[in-house]
């Protein structure tokens, strides 16, 4: 029942008390802030809003809210009340429990040791607390994603959560996330293209640490599905930095070398990496279910994140001398390669 249908249910004698209840109230001056602790009785409730010179009349207040059954359904949390808040908007907000959120901003292509770091800010502990807890990899039955891990399947957004929530409560948030993702087509599609739930979100990720312009996200998924159907080596940087555990501002042969034999090391291992390298956006994964139709198996990254996309070794080696001494340019320019 809404706040005024419920006012408009009192009678008799309460019906002056409801009409003052219910009409707009004067808001002058900065919005109040109140906590209201778990456990609290409707008494100390509101001797917390007549602190706040949010409530005047302390005793009619609460025979007002125990006639609309407010007074047992009043949520804990923190609030932003405006002054002069009419009782039924007031005792509404208190009821539904809309507390005072702040935004939690996750970025596409962050790694769960990222995330991590985001998250440990909300629960009070370090981050290697955090990301000890994300890599149990037990958690990827408990959420019902595909796995090996979590990672990838923490949707990256802008969440609102309540200062204090749990680190559960954040987890099935962005899980949940993810899975309104995975709509029915979105399934076909997957099955159409012969690629399972995981391996979707795994070529999305590596799309995802590929590209810094959207634009180009189905060319290099177009690049990346040839490359699969025909058995090339995917060969993709972001893959070997991951099994490095440590981004490179240049990845050498050695760097390759060193992590030859790891599942993630796409210059020597074959297929996709076992899982994703990241947390892959909405349009990298659009872009990984519906690849341009290009027949590129090359690119090369210039410096300003655009790529040059070519159809055969020769002309990928002399773009990826075109494309060194655009790198070389800007590292000889003042404050290159800073």
């Amino acid at each position: 029942m809404t706040g005024v249908g419920r006012c408009m249910g009192l009678a008799g004698p309460f019906v002056l008390l409801a009409s003052v209840a219910c009409s707009p109230g004067e808001a002058p001056g900065e919005p109040v802030e109140l906590t209201i602790p778990a456990g609290a009785s409707f008494v100390a409730v509101t001797d917390t809003l007549v602190a706040r010179d949010l409530v005047r009349f302390p005793a009619i207040f609460r025979l007002f809210a125990r006639l609309r059954g407010d007074d047992r359904e009043i949520r804990a949390g923190g609030y932003r009340v405006a002054p002069g808040t009419r009782w039924v908007p007031l005792l509404d907000q208190l009821v539904a429990g809309r507390v005072i959120t702040r935004p939690l901003t996750i970025p596409e292509g962050f790694t769960l040791d990222q995330i991590a770091g985001r998250l440990a800010e909300w629960t009070g502990t370090t981050p290697d607390e955090v990301a000890i807890r994300l890599s149990d990899e037990a958690l990827a039955e408990r959420w019902n994603v595909p796995g090996p891990g979590l990672e990838g399947y923490l949707f990256p957004d802008t969440y609102r959560f309540a200062p204090g929530v749990s680190l559960n409560a954040i987890l099935r948030a962005m899980v949940d996330r993810y899975h309104s993702i995975w709509t029915g087509p979105w399934r076909a599609r997957a099955d159409s293209l012969g690629l399972s739930e995981r391996e979707v979100t795994t070529l999305a990720s590596i799309v995802q640490a590929e590209a810094m312009h959207e634009e180009e996200m189905p060319t290099i998924s177009g690049v990346y599905h040839n490359r699969l159907r025909i058995g090339y080596l995917l060969q993709a940087d972001p893959t070997v930095q991951y099994a490095l555990g440590a981004r490179r501002s240049r990845l050498l042969y050695a760097d390759i070398d060193s992590v030859a034999d790891h599942p993630y090391n796409t210059y020597t291992q074959p297929g996709l990496p076992p899982g994703p390298i990241g947390a892959p956006g909405e349009a990298a994964l659009t872009a990984a279910l519906y690849p341009a139709d290009v027949d590129y198996l090359y690119f090369v990254a210039r410096p300003d994140g655009t790529h040059i996309f070519t159809r055969d070794l020769g002309d990928h080696n002399q773009a990826r001398v075109q494309a060194r001494r655009e790198w070389d340019a800007v590292e000889r320019s003042p404050g290159g390669g800073s």
